[in-house]
């Protein structure tokens, strides 16, 4: 396709057409020029793809398809290789299918557990987030099929989702929700980006320019197309101006006129069109490149793949006693409706019709003794009598009971936020009346997100499994008799209880507006800086053996921010079966002039290990990793100090440490005036001397010299000298200090009066 050739060929009319979808799932082609419609489709995490047209909500039928564990189960994983795995087979299934472009992955941030979306998005930290999105990209990429990276940006809450204006302050939006999304554009390079419905400080961002083409575009280089969520548009002439390039879905003709207007009225310079109509071809064009339709692939082998993902994701949490793994030559119960009918995945665009679904009942049976009881309703969350009564006596009866609990699809989906982190009143009685007669009770969780825990204390284990795709049942069955040993670590801290969150007093805010006071620490950046308790720590991962970690090494002890680090370390499986660890690398600033989190992940490493086997695990780590975002200068700054690397395997368990020096290179401009502070002036090395000489003169140095640390009027009285802004020099001292000599100290500084 000679892209230049049809552009200058294209009608005002059909550039403006190429602008908007033809329905909901396909693009408009041009056939007078041999344009073709290509179709795109939803699927994070396996193909929806509509058999009817215009709907986007899953009310029609999609084509059976596998369905992969959702982004909540995945990012647990800790491992962006399995990501690209999942990408490729997803990407071989869009090309049989011949679909252009797979609508994920979703990199929006955790904000909070009571987004209704969190099962869509990977992690509350931005690291891992766009680590495993990136990979993801890739994977399906690789098989010459698009990607939409979404929701860009800010979009972190399904309330009033349309028009809610998210207000985030510059360095938050930078070192949080924008970070997210930067190594998965840089190192991912979909073919598509597309933007959320929400505003980000009072403007829509499907219109923000400063968002879609100063920093995707020109700050990260992202060359693809941008997409609109479905019906995420406001203004569309002003979006196209901000680099909106396709509308979806069709608008049925009504922004293509708009378009058209504003063109011919001058308000709109066509050459701006043509910038968007010349990337939408370039989509097209590409997957006509590409496109292989006579690609056919396993859906058995990509069931078994898609098993194998939840075994790497599924997290234990508790194992007291070392109760798991279970025999297989016991008496089991299994008890709870989820164990027949799993919740395997979420509601709403990413709602996969599984070609099939394994539960753990169906899983188990083929070769353990299984006694089951439905335990309570899944539509009514009041106790069930009856079903309360016969799960007791089968507990009772058995040797261990795995309770299988978790939130229904009325609890959580695309659409609606959560009010509480709750799991319903019928199943927190039955876990809490089994663990009354049988002490060995393991709770086995389907969720997209954290739930509260009364019953903690009580059980002996408990299984994290969120939303795990159709073969679930098997997975979870392959680790709790020991086929496979549990190696999936946290994505996301589990707090206490709901107001523990440090969104609580800000979350979904108020009308149209919700203010992101919590700043920065988000996640476990706030747990750990303000040591909080909380039920499982970001990170928290635990195994049927044990890893030890020792022999940390830094390939320097001293670097200018320009220069590279290489961080070793020795891991050794010390325990009597082989597994996987997930060791995580956190950097702390020691003695910060700059709030900062306590630790910041920069770096994990997933390793395989036989029992007794060890390796070494190697992170190269830049000034990325030393650094803030400092709106002073604008771009992130690495302050010279003590930095911590800490490596450990999970956010409150760093196993060895060890520091460095980091010299920074960019000095932040300072900017001196009356009411600058002695203080500031005198920790300042060039301004240190011309101030010391002038407090000399006024004899303040004396008075300096007499001050004797340990005594609370001495410190009182240095206090108020080192917070003595510099103008008070003319009317507090013996020797009066004139207006002109102050000036002459600013000029000297760079400053003014």
């Amino acid at each position: 396709m000679d892209i230049k050739k049809i552009l200058a060929e294209l009608t005002l009319e059909e550039k403006a057409g190429l602008c908007s979808g033809d329905d909901f799932w396909h693009l408009k082609g041009v056939e007078r020029l041999g344009v073709p419609s290509v179709m795109i489709c939803d699927g994070p995490n396996g193909l929806r793809k509509q058999n009817q047209a215009q709907d986007n909500l899953g009310i029609n039928d999609s084509i059976r398809a596998v369905c992969y564990p959702s982004a909540c189960a995945t990012a647990c994983s800790f491992d962006p290789a399995l990501m690209y795995r999942m990408g490729e087979a997803l990407g071989k299934e869009c090309q049989a299918e011949e679909i252009a472009v797979l609508l994920g992955p979703g990199a929006n941030i955790k904000r909070s557990p009571l987004c209704g979306r969190n099962f869509e998005y990977f992690s509350e930290d931005p690291y891992l987030s766009s680590q495993m999105a990136s990979a993801f990209i890739q994977g399906v990429q690789s098989q010459g099929v698009g990607t939409s990276l979404k929701h860009f940006l800010a979009n972190n809450q399904e309330h009033r989702r349309l028009t809610v204006d998210a207000q985030i302050d510059e360095r938050t939006l930078r070192e949080i929700y924008l970070a997210s999304f930067e190594t998965a554009v840089q190192s991912g390079k979909p073919w598509t980006v597309m933007c959320s419905y929400n505003r980000l400080n009072g403007e829509y961002v499907s219109q923000d320019r400063r968002v879609l083409t100063d920093i995707l575009r020109e700050e990260w280089g992202f060359d693809g197309m941008v997409v609109s969520d479905w019906s995420a548009v406001n203004d569309r002439v002003k979006g196209l101006l901000a680099g909106l390039d396709l509308e979806m879905p069709t608008s049925y003709g009504v922004n293509d006129q708009q378009i058209v207007e504003a063109v011919r009225s001058g308000s709109l310079k066509e050459e701006v069109l043509d910038a968007a109509v010349e990337r939408i071809l370039t989509l097209i064009n590409r997957h006509q490149e590409q496109r292989r339709p006579q690609t056919v692939f396993s859906m058995e082998e990509h069931h078994a793949l898609a098993r194998e993902i939840e075994r790497e994701s599924i997290v234990l949490l508790k194992n007291e006693d070392g109760l798991l793994p279970l025999s297989k030559q016991g008496n089991i119960a299994f008890l709870g409706r989820f164990a027949e009918t799993p919740r395997f995945q979420g509601g709403g665009s990413a709602h996969v019709n599984a070609c099939k679904v394994v539960g753990a009942l169906e899983a188990a049976e083929r070769d353990v003794n299984i006694r089951y009881a439905p335990a309570y309703s899944l539509t009514n969350e009041n106790e069930d009598g009856a079903l309360l009564a016969e799960a007791v006596k089968v507990a009772k009866e058995a040797d261990c009971a795995v309770i299988f609990a978790g939130l229904p699809d009325s609890f959580e989906s695309e659409g609606f936020d959560r009010t509480h982190m709750d799991l319903p009143e019928n199943q927190n009685r039955l876990i809490q009346e089994v663990c009354r007669v049988q002490p060995n009770t393991v709770v086995v969780l389907h969720n997209g997100a954290p739930v509260c825990m009364p019953w903690i204390a009580q059980v002996k284990a408990v299984l994290e499994a969120y939303l795990g795709g159709q073969a679930v049942g098997e997975a979870v069955v392959d680790i709790l008799f020991g086929a496979a040993n549990p190696c999936g670590h946290l994505a996301e801290s589990f707090p206490i209880k709901l107001s523990d969150n440090p969104s609580y007093l800000n979350f979904p805010g108020e009308k149209d507006r919700v203010e992101y006071r919590e700043g920065i620490f988000v996640g476990y950046r706030y747990y750990d800086k303000k040591e909080i308790e909380v039920l499982f720590p970001f990170g928290h991962g635990l195994s049927y053996t044990e890893f030890e970690i020792s022999n940390l090494r830094l390939s320097a002890k001293k670097i200018r921010e320009d220069e590279p680090l290489t961080v070793t370390a020795r891991v050794k499986n010390i325990g009597a079966r082989a597994g996987k660890a997930v060791v995580q690398l956190y950097v702390r600033d020691v003695h910060s002039t700059v709030i900062r989190p306590d630790k910041e992940l920069k770096g994990f490493r997933k390793v395989f290990l036989e029992a007794g086997e060890e390796t070494e695990v190697t992170f190269p780590l830049n000034r990325r990793a030393f650094s803030y975002y400092n709106t002073e200068i604008c771009d992130w700054h690495v302050e010279s100090g003590e930095f911590e690397i800490l490596l450990g395997q999970s956010s409150r368990e760093p196993a060895v440490r060890d520091s460095i020096e980091v010299e920074g290179i960019v000095s932040l401009p300072k900017h001196y005036d009356r009411n600058s502070t002695l203080g500031d002036l005198l920790c300042d090395e060039h301004a240190r001397p011309i101030i010391q000489k002038l407090m000399k003169e006024v004899g303040m140095d004396k008075q300096q010299a007499d001050f004797k640390l340990g005594e609370g009027a001495a410190q009182m009285k240095m206090a108020s000298v080192y917070g003595m802004p510099l103008h008070k020099l003319v009317s507090s001292c013996d020797r009066k200090v004139t207006w002109e000599e102050i000036g002459a100290v600013l000029k000297d500084l760079g400053g003014s009066l």
